[in-house]
């Protein structure tokens, strides 16, 4: 019976699709691999065809439940043309970077198919030098970004030369299914849910038990403080903290910075950090320029950030993380002072009471009008994320590749910026509302200043490149 619940999304990702009635609040991701030469198509093809029957859920559609008593159902796509998601362009006159970050921009604006799977990739051929690029569109609900790398395993080699691969895995294949099986579907998914819960409740009740009737204080204290978290984890948001970045438009703007990632752990590690501190020291350094330029002071912004729950159980791919959101110190000057600050506040966080709840909160969320919980969202300031890639050399078809960027979805906030590390460089995505940022060059500017401070902290490094002006 547990089987049913595998073939349903979670709550959080129901709470994503459900938001998505407002376009403000899609869940696109879009990537940039840069590749020295052009891979061989004919054998790019035949592994983006195995990666997808490696992966199902890439030649599967969302099917609503009735009455959306269950979250949307995963199902095999009887249609399913990998040609129609698999394709090749010549580049554009200008050949360079920009020109195809642009082409990854207008692709991330446009709404997915719903009858189709929810992702398209096009190969970008003929860019200066021999270079060539593929632009990848995913819907979060697909993959997270650990999960990306997992699926890009299954695509990439470590040596210039492809490797045999074997026999072609068997596709999936399509069930068919009438509005009784939708009903019976429910009826097992609900059930199935409710079984599964109760015995996870009741093998805890035990210990529980014997807990409270030991430390009867203890135990009531304990509730209180998991109550108490969980009412910060839903706490209503009605205004933007930022009163620069307040509007919010249906346009993005893509832009690009590179970095040295050893230079940046190092800097991290002068006051003993993670190299995620770094990351949001760097982001908060910029944006307090960034208030600095339009004439408004700032003390804390809200940042929503992506944490991983991904076990080794989980499949390759999927979408296995949940948004955390919390406030984080941009106003404080001192690059050190601000990182210090920076890890305390996420250590608070990963310790947080209501995380293991994340899941079902995001159940009670998605019962409320998209009207509500979507406005939340777009008092967020900005969101970002980190996703460790490939530490050495990847080539796909027989072709290098050189940088990777990712852009994640704004989801209401004002700006997603993501870090992809790869062979030893941090490749930054920086995706902006243009309600938000109008002027995002000179946001690209003071986020580079802003991670050239915090890498001064540690030394000599190479400079922070901005891209694509």
């Amino acid at each position: 019976m547990m089987e049913v619940l595998g073939a349903h999304v979670s709550d959080v990702d129901a709470f994503t699709i459900t938001l998505e009635r407002d376009p403000l609040l899609r869940s696109t991701i879009v990537a940039v691999a840069v590749f020295a030469g052009t891979p061989d198509f004919e054998v790019l093809r035949d592994r983006i065809d195995r990666a997808t029957r490696l992966a199902p859920t890439f030649r599967e559609v969302l099917v609503a439940s009735p009455l959306g008593l269950a979250p949307p159902r995963w199902m095999v796509d009887p249609a399913f043309d990998l040609d129609f998601h698999l394709r090749r362009v010549a580049a554009p006159a200008a050949g360079d970077l920009a020109s195809v970050i642009e082409i990854a921009r207008t692709a991330g604006m446009a709404a997915f198919d719903p009858a189709r799977p929810l992702w398209e990739f096009t190969l970008v051929e003929g860019m200066k030098d021999g270079r060539s690029a593929l632009v990848m569109k995913v819907h979060h609900a697909l993959t997270d970004g650990i999960g990306g790398i997992q699926l890009a395993a299954l695509v990439v080699d470590f040596e210039p030369t492809p490797a045999p691969l074997g026999a072609m895995p068997a596709a999936p294949r399509a069930q068919q299914a009438g509005p009784l099986d939708a009903w019976r579907d429910v009826i097992a998914y609900d059930l199935a849910r409710f079984i599964g819960e109760g015995r996870g409740r009741l093998s805890s009740i035990p210990g529980e038990l014997v807990d409270a009737a030991r430390h009867p204080f203890h135990a009531a204290a304990e509730v209180v403080k998991t109550t108490a978290a969980l009412a910060r984890f839903v706490r209503p948001v009605t205004t933007t903290k930022s009163q620069v970045m307040a509007r919010r438009r249906l346009q993005w703007h893509f832009g690009t910075l590179d970095l040295e990632l050893d230079a940046l752990r190092r800097a991290a590690k002068t006051i003993d950090g993670t190299l995620n501190d770094g990351f949001v020291g760097g982001i908060t350094g910029g944006l307090r320029r960034y208030h600095d330029r339009h004439g408004s002071r700032v003390g804390d912004l809200r940042l929503t950030m992506p944490i991983s729950v991904r076990t080794d159980d989980h499949d390759v791919g999927g979408n296995h993380i949940t948004l955390v959101r919390f406030e984080v110190p941009v106003g404080i000057a001192d690059p050190a002072k601000r990182m210090t600050e920076i890890d305390e506040r996420c250590v608070a966080l990963r310790r947080d009471r209501a995380l293991p709840y994340s899941n079902a909160v995001a159940g009670m969320l998605n019962l409320l009008p998209t009207s509500v919980s979507g406005g939340m969202l777009k008092h967020v300031d900005f969101v970002a994320s980190n996703v460790p890639g490939f530490p050495s050399n990847v080539y796909l078809a027989g072709a290098e590749l050189e940088a990777f960027y990712p852009f994640g979805p704004t989801i209401g906030s004002a700006a997603n910026i993501t870090l992809m590390s790869y062979r030893g460089r941090c490749h930054i995505g920086v995706n902006t509302d243009c309600g938000a940022v109008p002027d995002p060059n000179a946001l690209l500017e003071d986020l580079r200043l802003g991670f050239e401070e915090v890498l001064d902290l540690a030394g000599d490094h190479e400079p922070v490149s901005i891209g694509p002006l």
